[in-house]
């Protein structure tokens, strides 16, 4: 097995996929553990790990999820809940 070594921005867009995948076949219960598990890094990640998964992951997923008409706010736990919320009106016209 080959040894790779994979950056924070690489794994927090794996979970990404994966949560996008486990939305795609309707495995909400596995998204949502997946959702938990970025609202965790969130809380108690490092700098690196909470900026991968401000701006790789929940861009992503909540990307995904509007043009899937997805209601985001039933899903994401409150401070990933919030960051999209500060996503959202940084990018507003």
């Amino acid at each position: 097995m080959k040894n790779t070594i994979i950056s924070i921005q690489g794994k927090a867009s794996r979970l990404a996929e994966i949560t996008k995948t486990c939305l795609r076949t309707g495995n909400i219960v596995r998204a949502r553990k997946c959702l938990l598990a970025a609202e965790e890094l969130l809380k108690n990640g490092s700098l690196e790990t909470k900026v991968a998964i401000t701006n790789v992951y929940v861009f992503s997923v909540s990307g995904f999820m509007e043009l899937r008409n997805c209601r985001i706010s039933g899903l994401f736990p409150p401070l990933l809940h919030a960051e999209y919320i500060s996503q959202i009106n940084a990018t507003s016209v």
